[in-house]
C-alpha cells in the first residue's frame, strides 16, 4: 500500500525527492488530472452525447490511476528489496569482522610470540591463511562500501585536501609490493597543485585501487607512470602500466559491479571485480570524469579529472 507521507518515506529509502515513489505518484496524479481535462477538452468538440463523454473520461481516468499505482508500487517493492539488500550486508559483514579480527590476532601471536615452536610447513601455512584473511576482510569493506553508494549522504563530509599528499602517502605503503615486484615507478607531479573538496577517505580508495591494479596485473620489472597536473580548473590524474591489459571485448564491461576479465584468470591474481565500480561511482560523486585505455599483454593507462575547489 502506498504511504502518503514523502519525506518520511524518502529519508527511510536514503533517496533524493524526485527519485521517491511516492512524490512519482503524486507527479503521476498531476498527470493524470491534466490527461482528463484535456480529453474532456477535446471530447466535448467531437463526442454530443454527455454521457458517452463521461463514461470515456471514466474509464480513461482508471486505466491510468491503474497505471500509475502499478508503476509507482513496482518501483517502492524494487527500493524495499534494495535496502533490505544493504541492510544484510551491512548486517553480515559487521558480523563477520568480529571472528576476522580474532583469527588475525591468533595467527599474529603464533607468528610472533612462538615462531622457534612452530615448524617451517606450520608457518607457510599460517602466512598463507592471513593473506586469505587480509583478502576477506578487502571484500568486506568493499561490500560495506557498495551498499552505501547509493545513499546521498554517503558524500556529505569533504574538506579541502592535497591529492598530492594522498598520493605520496599510498605510494610509500605499496613500496615493498613494488620493489618485490622490481617495477620501475615514475613519477611526474607539478609543482603547486591547488586543492581539493572531498573526502580524503574515499579519495584515497581511488588512488589505491588503480595503483594497486598497476602493481598487481602488471608484469615482473615492468613499469608503472603516474602523472599529476592541473588542466584548466580540473586536477588530472594518469597511471599506465606495462601489465597483462584488457581484451577488447571485455573492455566494455570494465566498471561492471563484480567483472573480471577473463585473462585474469590464468595469472591467478585474487580480486573482487569491486574497485573500478567503487573508484567510477566517487569520482563521479565528486563531479569528475574516468576513462581508460589498454592493449592486452601490453598495458593500461587509467585518468580522471576532478574539479579543482577553486
Amino acid at each position: 500500500m502506498i504511504s502518503f507521507k514523502i519525506f518520511s518515506e524518502c529519508k527511510k529509502y536514503k533517496i533524493p525527492l524526485w527519485q521517491c515513489p511516492q512524490f512519482l505518484f503524486l507527479i503521476l496524479g498531476l498527470v493524470i488530472i491534466f490527461s482528463i481535462i484535456f480529453t474532456y477538452l477535446i471530447g466535448a468538440k467531437y463526442i454530443q452525447d454527455l454521457a458517452t463523454l463521461t463514461l470515456l473520461i471514466c474509464f480513461l481516468t482508471i486505466v491510468l490511476f491503474i497505471l500509475a499505482f502499478s508503476i509507482v508500487n513496482s518501483f517502492e517493492n524494487l527500493l524495499s528489496v534494495s535496502r533490505l539488500k544493504s541492510e544484510f550486508i551491512e548486517i553480515v559483514s559487521h558480523s563477520l569482522r568480529t571472528p576476522l579480527t580474532n583469527l588475525n590476532w591468533t595467527i599474529d601471536f603464533f607468528l610472533t610470540k612462538n615462531p622457534n615452536k612452530i615448524e617451517k610447513e606450520q608457518i607457510e601455512q599460517l602466512r598463507f591463511l592471513k593473506e586469505s584473511s587480509k583478502r576477506m576482510e578487502d571484500l568486506i569493506s568493499k561490500l560495506l562500501i557498495v551498499s552505501r553508494l547509493e545513499d546521498p549522504t554517503f558524500f556529505q563530509s569533504k574538506e579541502e585536501i592535497s591529492i598530492e599528499e594522498i598520493l605520496n602517502d599510498i605510494i610509500q605503503k605499496a613500496k615493498d609490493k613494488i620493489e618485490k615486484l622490481k617495477l620501475n615507478l615514475e613519477l611526474k607531479i607539478q609543482k603547486d597543485l591547488p586543492k581539493i573538496f572531498a573526502n580524503p577517505f574515499y579519495l584515497k580508495i581511488v588512488l589505491e585501487s588503480l595503483l594497486d591494479n598497476a602493481i598487481c596485473y602488471n608484469k615482473e620489472s615492468g613499469k608503472i607512470e603516474i602523472e599529476l597536473e592541473k588542466k584548466g580548473k580540473n586536477i588530472y590524474f594518469e597511471i599506465k602500466d606495462t601489465g597483462v591489459g584488457i581484451p577488447k571485448e571485455d573492455q566494455k564491461y570494465i566498471f561492471q559491479k563484480f567483472f573480471r576479465s577473463e585473462n585474469i584468470a590464468k595469472f591467478q591474481i585474487p580480486g573482487t571485480g569491486l574497485s573500478l565500480f567503487i573508484t567510477k561511482k566517487i569520482i563521479e560523486n565528486l563531479g569528475g570524469k574516468i576513462g581508460f585505455e589498454s592493449i592486452e599483454n601490453k598495458g593500461s593507462r587509467f585518468w580522471f579529472l576532478i574539479p579543482t575547489k577553486k
